[in-house]
């Protein structure tokens, strides 16, 4: 059997063309600019290297800010071109006060408006380019799913909103069928005899194998596989691609094997990488407890007009190996919000008072923490810690939930730039899978990614 595999791009290769290309295009047009118009602003030459650079460096990173590079953005015109024009706006801003580095403000103020109006159009010719040409069908990855009926249904949902060009054309049942068998019909249905010719006849770039245990696939599906790897066939493991397209650990799926799916990052042993991430966090709360005093005026006459009743609260958490601390807050309900017991907050929750959820938006309430930060108790980025209410209720419902207070909680961190409020048992769930991914596979790169998106919820106001 010779197979053809379609060209198609991974995640990884489809975010680094979208940041090379975005350069790529917006050089051409300066270029282009300086070569039919009398534009000198920006000069692109080897004398001219530092201005280049740092023009580049300003796209890059406020593009990643603004939601460039998200994939699922990224293949909705409507909401690319706002993110370009919000981006573009915010690289010529910081272009012209950082001139040390850029070149000094040109003599024709209108070279500054034709930079800003090239870097737009340069972006989105290349943006409309990717949607007609990498974002079309002739570049999907078509995935044959093998795999149990029980595991198909969550697996498939979850992938299906994960990436636009990852497309399951169909599965096959690895276990032994009868006449009772359940039927799953929200996906085509293929006959396991047919295992090789299906590879040939739907163009099958990728195996993906849903199968709780290896015992359970049938003979004729297990010497197909077998075969197909033989033969240099990409066949994957559905725990890895989920946590690889969707960035978080499927506990869900994970069964007795519980410890493979936990080789935590070595970072989290690694005395250096501890070391400048307790550095980082002393750093960054001393601004921010800086940055709160000149806050504070503000927040207080806003506190008076809108939350009339004391502006700062102490509530007990869990922390790191399970202990509890008390963290600092400036309080967003009204006073005896939880006199009737203790609730979930919720979206829209009407014991938020007006200025107190113009405080969460901003993640303006959580300032106080800081001081938890430079205590000790707290990080700038991990989970977010929980009351002990909760984590009781939670770890007897949750397998793993406990698994969260191995390292120390943080003011924002891989679940919160990823998800919504946690107002249920399900949400409770993703959020876990989304701090077991980090604690997994916790890196500064992750961290950096990390504050790009906290940054990113707090100026499209989505704090919570």
């Amino acid at each position: 059997m010779e197979h053809k595999k379609g060209i198609h791009f991974e995640v990884s290769e489809r975010k680094i063309l979208l940041r090379i290309m975005d350069l790529v295009m917006v050089l051409i047009g300066i270029y282009l600019l300086g070569l039919f118009f009398d534009f000198d602003y920006v000069v692109i030459n080897s004398e001219n290297s530092v201005a280049v650079v740092l023009l580049a460096a300003y796209i890059t990173t406020f593009g990643t800010i603004f939601e460039l590079y998200d994939l699922q953005k990224a293949s909705k015109l409507d909401t690319t071109f706002s993110n370009i024009v919000i981006t573009a706006s915010t690289v010529v801003l910081f272009y012209l006060l950082t001139p040390v580095l850029s070149p000094y403000l040109p003599e024709e103020r209108m070279q500054i408006v034709y930079l800003y109006v090239v870097i737009i159009i340069s972006i989105l010719i290349w943006r409309i380019l990717y949607l007609n040409l990498v974002e079309s069908p002739r570049f999907y990855k078509r995935v044959l799913l093998v795999g149990e009926i029980s595991n198909i249904d969550g697996l498939v949902k979850a992938l299906d909103a994960s990436d636009p060009n990852y497309k399951i054309v169909g599965f096959i049942n690895s276990e032994a069928t009868t006449t009772e068998s359940i039927k799953f019909k929200g996906l085509k249905e293929f006959a396991a005899k047919d295992f090789l010719e299906i590879i040939q006849r739907e163009r099958i770039s990728e195996v993906l194998v849903a199968s709780s245990s290896t015992e359970a696939i049938i003979a004729e599906v297990y010497h197909d596989l077998m075969l197909l790897l033989e033969r240099g066939f990409k066949i994957r493991e559905y725990t890895q691609v989920y946590e690889e397209l969707l960035h978080k650990v499927p506990i869900q799926f994970v069964g007795k094997d519980f410890y493979k799916y936990f080789p935590f990052s070595r970072s989290n042993e690694n005395k250096l990488y501890i070391f400048f991430h307790r550095a980082f966090d002393i750093g960054f709360a001393i601004i921010g407890l800086i940055s709160g005093l000149f806050l504070l005026p503000f927040i207080l006459i806003g506190n008076v007009i809108g939350n009339k009743g004391s502006l700062i609260y102490t509530q007990e958490r869990v922390g790191r190996n399970s202990k509890s601390f008390r963290i600092i807050k400036l309080r967003t309900m009204v006073v005896n919000a939880e006199e009737d017991g203790v609730k979930w907050a919720k979206i829209d929750d009407k014991r938020i008072t007006a200025f107190g959820m113009f405080l969460r938006r901003t993640r303006i309430d959580e300032i106080p923490q800081f001081y938890n930060v430079l205590k000790g108790e707290m990080s700038i980025i991990g989970p977010r810690p929980e009351r002990p209410f909760f984590v009781n209720e939670l770890s007897c419902i949750i397998p793993f939930y406990e698994t969260r207070h191995i390292i120390k909680p943080g003011l924002t961190g891989w679940a919160q730039v990823n998800t919504r409020y946690g107002s249920s048992i399900d949400d409770s769930l993703t959020k876990l899978q989304y701090d077991l991914y980090y604690i997994k596979h916790r890196s500064i790169f992750l961290d950096f990614s990390i504050s790009i998106k906290t940054l990113s919820t707090i100026l499209y106001y989505r704090g919570q």
